[in-house]
């Protein structure tokens, strides 16, 4: 079975600068919930094991290694849910209205008809400007978006930064507060927040949104300010849990309605979207059934396929355990980019940047869910971007954002 990808160790025809704001771009919104406590205590981890240490000279020495993890000296706002297909449709809809995909933001894998499993997006060559892709099924629209590279993440966070704030609105449930963002998108995808004219491309500025990094993405996953789990990090985004247990105290597994992906068991808490022992992956399927099953364009037989690709995305939100800082779905569903660069596993780079993922997927079994879960990944590899469906983007904010005076 396909695991997680996490290994243990200015459009041409727009215009590339300046003001864009007379052109029209699909609106969405997005929310927040904001992550304090700057300066927050950090935690080692090595790689892949079940535990958290309090610094890493606590730590054993293995060949893994340690890494220190979470502490962020600022305060900011990570999204409570990860970008949907339906917002993903309206991002392709700005930075892409005559269809060329100059940028490769779309391959043939992802549509309904190549594989009727998982394909998300549609594309009609003959669309009129700016309706060239469409969702595959009405179903997919609150889904996690599922075939991103870190450049598309880089790319959609660069269309928020350059598109309008239209409206901003704040709102507090429980001891988590919320900020809800309405903005009109930006077809320059090349410079913003970052500049992809440099392949390791960081942040250029010190306030907008941005792909989170390793320490705002496990901050918000583990890290309670109320001191709860083992040096105040939790096992799960979901749960404290128990290190050292296994899956032990891992959060239930969701169960998806088999023909539109909505959880059915939110009443068992806490919960996740993965693979859990001895249990189903949770699926449905958009279509037939057996062409769900058979249909696939990686070439695989119907048993081989079956065997390989388990775990289907669920619709956002709705297993309905929340992180110590209220975001939804960081534990399970599709695994999620950071913007931080990384070593490559082998030493040597051969030209690529990697950069680092989190998150746990629903084909993966629990221990992808731990923060010592810091797998990477080339933020443009082609074969995941062909053959893995659970590839997702979380957004985050830094500074603060005002709505523009009209």
């Amino acid at each position: 079975m396909l695991s997680a990808p996490l290994a243990p160790a200015a459009t041409a025809g727009t215009p590339a600068e300046g003001d864009d704001r007379h052109r029209t771009g699909e609106v969405i919104t997005v929310t927040t919930t904001r992550v304090g406590d700057p300066g927050n205590p950090s935690v080692g981890v090595v790689p892949f094991t079940d535990a958290v240490y309090p610094d890493c000279a606590e730590a054993p020495e293995t060949s893994s290694g340690c890494l220190t993890v979470g502490r962020v000296d600022h305060p900011y706002e990570i999204g409570k849910l990860e970008i949907t297909v339906a917002q993903w449709v309206a991002f392709l809809n700005t930075a892409d209205p005559d269809g060329r995909d100059r940028f490769d933001l779309y391959e043939e894998n992802e549509s309904g008809s190549a594989w009727p499993k998982y394909g998300q997006v549609d594309f009609s060559e003959d669309a009129r400007w700016g309706r060239h892709y469409s969702l595959a099924h009405p179903e997919w629209a609150d889904k996690p978006y599922g075939f991103a590279d870190f450049l598309d993440a880089a790319r959609f966070v660069n269309s928020l930064v350059n598109g309008r704030l239209l409206a901003k609105e704040t709102h507090t449930e429980g001891a988590f507060t919320y900020v809800t963002y309405k903005v009109r998108l930006s077809p320059r995808t090349e410079r913003g927040m970052y500049d992809l004219d440099r392949p390791d491309a960081t942040r250029t500025k010190d306030s907008g949104f941005v792909v989170p990094s390793q320490n705002e993405w496990i901050k918000a996953a583990y890290y309670d300010p109320s001191g709860g789990g083992t040096h105040s990090y939790w096992k799960y985004p979901t749960n404290a849990g128990v290190f050292g247990d296994g899956d032990a105290t891992a959060p239930s597994p969701t169960v998806l309605n088999p023909t539109t992906g909505d959880v059915t068991n939110a009443s068992t808490q806490p919960l996740a979207s993965y693979h859990a022992s001895g249990q189903p992956a949770p699926t449905w399927c958009p279509t037939l059934p057996e062409v769900c099953s058979s249909v696939n364009p990686i070439g695989l037989d119907p048993i081989t396929y079956a065997d390989v690709y388990q775990g289907s995305l669920g619709t956002t939100g709705q297993a309905r355990t929340t992180s110590p800082w209220g975001t939804l779905d960081q534990g399970g569903n599709a695994v999620e980019w950071t913007d931080t660069i990384t070593p490559p596993p082998t030493g040597q780079d051969f030209g690529r940047v990697w950069r680092r993922l989190h998150g746990g997927v629903s084909n993966a079994p629990a221990f992808q869910m731990w923060p010592s879960a810091v797998g990477l990944q080339p933020q443009d590899n082609l074969f995941y971007h062909h053959t893995y469906p659970w590839l997702g983007i979380r957004i985050g904010v830094i500074g603060e954002l005002e709505p523009e005076e009209r």
